[in-house]
């Protein structure tokens, strides 16, 4: 079924929906809708956060940097029509409406960790589709070695993108392998709902062993290039954020450790947990980056 197509009376109420995962958790998971295992296995059964703390905390910018100015001040933000860029080394480049370029692509439920740089955590149920099949949908020319993105810039309604907080656009990147991963989703709802405009409606990139920033939302344009693309943090400030940012609990920020998060909702001192290797994804993932240094390569 496709989100545009959603009316309540086909959303499962959250309190069954996180029931029947921590079941299917339980049981071990292989697979539903063609691609939970991979979410579930990584999980094993940590429970999703709720709708709330989900769509309450959160880091937009172009919307205020309070944790809750997203979800004060995204509500304005228009997501139909909406148009995706396609450009750079592919077959197909254009201009498409979000209908026409995801077109058929079904969607899927994936629950997955989400780890902050700012050290605090959430677990996310994620509905969506692995970036894979869009690639494979707009033909990616064999000299195409990474995918860069860019968020929409709305200044009538996305009030920071009229200050310097960062240079606007946004923009985050992504080696093609790490791309083509099929733990790389575009997600486009949450809870089986569409995803909220402060959680990046109607579209956003989700790479879960990667920092929460790389996860660019309400993406206008998608580029497949030749050469590393520019990143916003990174090029903010290239000593405190790489390029990769897997989670890595070994290497600090230079301005806080990296060794434990915070877990939303179970308070400032009693939810902190250790941070797992590639945020739990290590036995998927870890093999993306054999014989790179991961402290060089942050």
């Amino acid at each position: 079924m496709h989100m545009s197509n959603l009316t309540r009376a086909d959303v499962t109420p959250e309190a069954i929906w996180m029931n029947r995962r921590q079941i299917i958790a339980a049981m071990g998971a292989g697979s539903l809708a063609g691609g939970i295992g991979f979410g579930a296995r990584a999980q094993n059964t940590l429970e999703p956060h709720s709708w709330e703390q989900i769509t309450g905390y959160n880091n937009f910018y172009e919307f205020g940097i309070g944790k809750d100015d997203p979800a004060k001040n995204a509500g304005a933000m228009k997501t139909e029509p909406w148009t995706v860029k396609v450009d750079g080394l592919v077959d197909n480049p254009g201009e498409f409406s979000l209908a026409d370029l995801i077109g058929d692509i079904p969607t899927e439920e994936r629950i997955y960790r989400f780890r902050c740089v700012e050290a605090w955590s959430m677990v996310i149920p994620w509905n969506g589709f692995e970036l894979n099949k869009l690639l494979a949908k707009v033909g990616v020319k064999p000299e195409a070695k990474f995918v860069a993105f860019e968020t929409a810039v709305l200044p009538d309604v996305m009030d920071g993108v009229n200050y310097p907080i960062l240079d606007w656009p946004y923009r985050e990147g992504l080696r093609l392998d790490e791309a083509m991963h099929p733990l790389t989703i575009m997600a486009t709802g949450l809870y089986g709902k569409p995803i909220p405009n402060q959680n990046g409606a109607p579209m956003r990139l989700v790479v879960p062993w990667k920092y929460g920033f790389k996860s660019i939302k309400s993406i206008v344009r998608m580029s497949l290039v030749e050469d590393q693309p520019h990143a916003t943090w990174q090029q903010t400030n290239p000593k405190e954020y790489g390029f990769y940012s897997n989670v890595n609990p070994d290497v600090d920020h230079p301005r806080w450790s990296q060794a434990s998060e915070r877990v939303i909702g179970a308070g400032l001192f009693g939810g902190r947990i250790d941070t797992l290797p590639f945020n739990g994804y290590a036995d998927q993932v870890a093999s993306l980056y054999d014989g790179m240094d991961l402290r060089e390569n942050f």
